[in-house]
């Protein structure tokens, strides 16, 4: 079967690989009818996340057709239509009985990776690396599905793949970034990165009762669909004063509320000395991640607000204002999504015709294109936001 590999840094490839096999009785094999490029995928691209070797398979957004299931596995039959979430959960052990889906205890085969890395292990994820159990990613022709029987939200006849394909990650992530920050009607919440996260956060804080919204990023198709959600938007590069100063003059002094990171490990600021800095650490491997938007989220969130990080980041941060966040008494809420928690309520409000998740797919195509799709996508041409690839 085809299906996108990863070769290396800055290296996707569309390869032939041996299609995927029933392991265990619980699993099943879906035919993938629609995958998107992340841009979590952007870090394994740009070798942000460790633990990657040549040849694995990509993809952690993706839907399909059941077309063989384990002997164990009573939840999913032949011809069902699933979205599959990106974490791999067992539903039995006690973080899972908690509903703490992406920490789960079972499903990470590498553990004592993990563990190196973040202290304890957390749950298995497909196609992102052997830090999070080495499964094979869904930008494939085929996937197996581990744990088959929990995680896998079976969609209604009637909705397209391009409705649904976004509950196994970004709307519940966008979601979940919103209710972090405990919306209330009053308050004004500011989003650094407008990419496909950020624009699902704008739409949740929106959903969730924000007064306000505030996009910040300096891409310009980005910025004007924050605007048409009804955000007010911030260009940094347009921008004399700091960000958390422009902010304040937007608000009369008031300030953000609540503040979102939906950029994570590679922010693009490009005039800040602190970005500048994190751009030449990680260029000379002194450093692992790019954290400008959190600092500048951090010093934004007003006395007693919380900071929501949905942005990925993957190793130790540099120079983060720790200060300002213990002495304004600052509440930070972070954490790979617990997709379930969310999923079937979204799912509804997707029905009900409260949101159509697709209005953010610009670029659609064959799977074999993708390797191309992704630089498209990591180099912001041709006023790419989201790409959504099929078989």
């Amino acid at each position: 079967m085809k299906a996108l590999c990863w070769h290396g840094k800055g290296d996707i490839r569309c390869d032939s690989v041996p299609d995927p096999q029933i392991e265990d009785g619980r699993d099943v094999i879906i035919k993938m009818t629609a995958c998107a490029i992340c841009g979590s995928d952007l870090h394994l691209m740009d070798g942000y996340i460790p633990f990657m070797e040549k040849g694995d398979v990509l993809g952690h957004e993706f839907m399909g057709e059941v077309v063989e299931v384990g002997r164990d596995n009573k939840k999913l039959k032949v011809g069902d239509r699933v979205v599959v979430p990106f974490t791999i959960c067992c539903g039995e052990c006690q973080q899972c009985l908690k509903g703490n889906w992406s920490v789960c205890e079972r499903t990470n085969r590498n553990a004592d990776n993990a563990i190196k890395a973040f202290g304890y292990q957390t749950a298995g994820q497909f196609g992102y690396s052997h830090l999070t159990g080495a499964y094979a990613g869904g930008q494939a022709e085929f996937v197996r599905v581990p744990y088959a029987d929990v995680s896998p939200i079976v969609i209604p006849n009637g909705m397209t793949d391009e409705q649904a394909l976004f509950l196994g990650d970004i709307f519940p992530t966008g979601w979940k970034a919103a209710a972090n920050c405990e919306i209330e009607p009053t308050d004004i919440v500011a989003i650094w990165g407008c990419g496909p996260v950020g624009q699902f956060c704008v739409t949740s804080a929106f959903m969730q009762g924000a007064a306000r919204v505030i996009a910040i990023d300096n891409v310009p198709e980005r910025l004007a669909l924050a605007q048409q959600a009804g955000a007010e938007i911030i260009n940094f590069d347009d921008e004399d004063a700091t960000i958390p100063d422009r902010i304040k003059e937007m608000t009369g002094g008031h300030g953000a509320d609540k503040c979102i990171d939906a950029v994570g490990s590679e922010s693009h600021a490009t005039a800040s000395f602190d970005a500048i800095i994190d751009k030449v650490k990680a260029a000379t491997l002194l450093g692992t991640d790019r954290p400008h938007a959190l600092r500048a989220a951090i010093m934004a969130c007003r006395p007693g607000g919380i900071v929501s990080v949905p942005g990925v980041y993957g190793g130790f941060l540099d120079k983060i204002p720790f200060g300002a966040a213990m002495n304004k008494g600052l509440t930070i809420r972070t954490g790979q999504t617990h997709v379930n928690r969310y999923s079937l309520d979204l799912l509804r409000r997707i029905e009900e015709g409260e949101i159509d998740p697709s209005c953010i797919i610009t670029h659609r195509a064959k799977l074999e294109d993708g390797p191309a799709l992704y630089e498209t996508f990591r180099d912001k041409k041709d006023n790419c936001i989201k790409v959504v690839l099929t078989a």
